[in-house]
């Protein structure tokens, strides 16, 4: 008889070893834990991080924070200020939230400073021109030009009604 896949750990089992002992079969018992592997790093509670690498499974072990933040980027997530607690609770609040929630230590947009600065002096086609995502044109082209006419002086007239009306 052949099997199918071996047995690595206990997992694989499911409830079929409590089972054998609720019902009182010491010889599917010892069957069960014979197929076992023999090696223990292969038990389950040596499995859970396989995929982390070295440095997050000593994180992870040693229960240490998150590395402190070196740059922020402001459009991608919300920046972190612990400055309202160190005006609530001084020195020492600043410190402990420091610890559990710490800030980046520089804190700016997507682009360089000097870029930012260039692309808050444009005006935002050429900002959205800079991010390659420029609007199509083409929804305005296909309204018929008359159309666009007739819907203009509609609009004018409205507001030529409105404002003869309040004075």
């Amino acid at each position: 008889m052949q099997i199918e896949f071996p047995l690595v750990n206990e997992l694989q089992l499911g409830n079929r070893l409590n089972d054998a002992i609720e019902h009182d079969r010491r010889g599917e018992f010892g069957l069960l834990l014979s197929m076992l592997s023999i090696d223990a790093r292969d038990m389950s509670q040596f499995q859970l991080d396989k995929e982390l690498n070295i440095d997050e499974k000593l994180y992870k072990s040693f229960e240490l924070p998150k590395k402190q933040q070196l740059v922020c980027d402001l459009s991608q997530q919300e920046a972190v200020n612990n400055a309202q607690e160190f005006q609530r609770g001084g020195a020492s609040q600043f410190h402990l939230t420091q610890a559990l929630r710490p800030e980046a230590i520089v804190t700016r947009g997507q682009y360089q400073d000097d870029m930012q600065i260039v692309l808050a002096n444009c005006d935002e086609l050429t900002k959205l021109k800079h991010k390659q995502s420029v609007p199509e044109i083409s929804e305005i082209n296909q309204i018929h030009f008359l159309d666009q006419l007739t819907t203009q002086r509609k609009i004018s007239e409205t507001l030529a009604s409105q404002l003869y009306a309040v004075a």
